[in-house]
């Protein structure tokens, strides 16, 4: 890259002396996601004395982030890699997209209240491994109780909800899913999602929750809900076992790591939350599905790798099915904030097929379905390979074969494995990977 070439240009007395004024300019704003900082790294590393560059000090000192302490030192502030004078705050409350912004009322406003903002069938496997047919049913709600509060960082579903959905909107919605699929015929299983917590009072009509428990064991259908963990009460996880037994709930744990729940996911409850609301859902006979998020923010592509292979093998034993979701995307989000300025890539179709080839046979079911395969927005490689290897993964998700992933290769894996490899040895926290695709140095030049 062009920056790492004007580092070698010069001698160690040289990169003291004069990479301020021939470098600086360039990457004031952005050198903390460029080769160059990682380069600026591995010389203090080398070095182990501190020198300043730019209005920060790098220095060594073991037992930090990887060997390297870095603080601004203009104006005697010390508050990181980018030196301000204004009091902290948290990262929410700067970029979660405002209920009451223009543009969030707006588009909220435009959703006609009495249809679903989705439905569709997919193919898929009853927990007795039989082939079926799903049913995905996504409703336009009031939205989740935690995004009122606060929010996921990677969570968008509040672009898809109303603040004044009724009684009679819902109940609107369902019917026009049923006249739709023709009162689910043909259909085995039906998966019911509500941009939170499908039996939460405050966001969902309690009537509304009733029809669909009852309707849908009256016909037989294998149910799936979503829920976040500190909403499986004792009491309305047995109301909702009562009217449909046996039925599913997803659970989106995200991550198994109380650390990465809080500062990375922003996800609003715990780990031991999460056992306390399984172990719940065991008492009254539900099934357990467990949602695991693949390389939240923050994270390198390395590390997501490593930990999700640890994630899984500590929840299947408990849950009935894994289902890991690629990160992607999603608008007016932390992490899209973070995408359009570059200090964050989805991650590569490469990271999920080793994954699953880390942790196959996993206990119970492993679901990989990466949303936006093969787009700038969701996990994809170069652009070449992405259909054939995201087409395998799919696959793999119903069929349980990791023969699906026999004979795939393609020319970007080299440099994918190179990137995970650096992840690992190199102390750069958002990772060392550039954009897949397009100019790289023009990436460098503008976020």
């Amino acid at each position: 890259m062009r920056f790492v070439a004007e580092i070698e240009q010069y001698d160690s007395n040289a990169l003291r002396q004069g990479l301020e004024a021939k470098v600086v300019e360039h990457i004031r704003i952005q050198f903390i996601r460029s080769p160059l900082f990682c380069a600026i790294l591995r010389y203090s590393a080398s070095a182990r004395d501190p020198f300043q560059l730019g209005g920060f000090m790098f220095g060594w000192h073991p037992g930090r982030l990887g060997g390297m302490a870095v603080s601004g030192t203009q104006g005697g502030c010390s508050k990181g890699l980018m030196p301000l004078d204004e009091k902290a705050v948290k990262v929410h409350h700067l970029v979660k997209a405002p209920e009451n912004a223009p543009d969030s009322v707006r588009i909220r406003e435009a959703w006609d209240a009495k249809e679903p903002a989705v439905f569709y069938t997919t193919p898929e496997v009853l927990p007795d491994g039989t082939p079926c047919t799903a049913a995905t049913l996504i409703f336009r709600t009031k939205g989740c109780v935690w995004w009122w509060n606060s929010g996921c960082t990677f969570c968008g579903y509040f672009n898809d909800v109303r603040d004044d959905v009724t009684l009679d909107d819902v109940m609107a919605q369902w019917e026009h899913c049923k006249k739709e699929l023709n009162d689910f015929e043909g259909i085995d299983m039906v998966k019911v999602y509500t941009s939170g917590t499908f039996f939460e009072d405050r966001e969902n009509p309690p009537e509304w929750q009733d029809a669909i428990l009852r309707e849908t064991h009256e016909k037989g259908l294998h149910l799936i809900v979503e829920a976040q963990a500190q909403m499986c009460s004792p009491e309305k996880i047995a109301w909702v076992a009562e009217r449909h037994p046996g039925c599913v709930v997803a659970i989106g744990l995200e991550a198994y790591d109380d650390e990465v729940l809080r500062f990375h996911c922003n996800k609003g409850f715990s780990t031991k939350q999460w056992h306390r609301a399984v172990d719940i859902l065991r008492e009254n006979g539900l099934g357990v599905k467990t949602y695991l998020l693949f390389k939240p923010p923050f994270m390198s592509e390395g590390d997501a790798l490593n930990h999700c292979v640890e994630w899984i093998r500590t929840v299947a034993p408990i849950s009935d099915e894994v289902s890991v979701n690629p990160m992607n995307i999603q608008r007016r989000t932390i992490v899209d904030r973070l995408f359009r300025n570059r200090e964050y890539r989805p991650p590569w179709l490469w990271s999920l097929v080793e994954m699953i080839e880390r942790v196959h046979p996993a206990e119970g079911r492993l679901i990989v379905h990466p949303t936006a395969a093969g787009k700038i927005r969701g996990a994809h490689n170069c652009g070449k390979c992405d259909r054939e290897v995201g087409a395998a993964i799919e696959r793999y998700s119903v069929s349980m074969d990791i023969a699906e992933f026999t004979g795939l290769d393609c020319e970007c894996k080299k440099r994918w494995r190179c990137e995970v490899e650096l992840d690992a040895a190199i102390p750069a926290p958002l990772g060392v990977g550039l954009d897949r695709r397009g100019d790289h140095i023009d990436a460098l030049m503008s976020p």
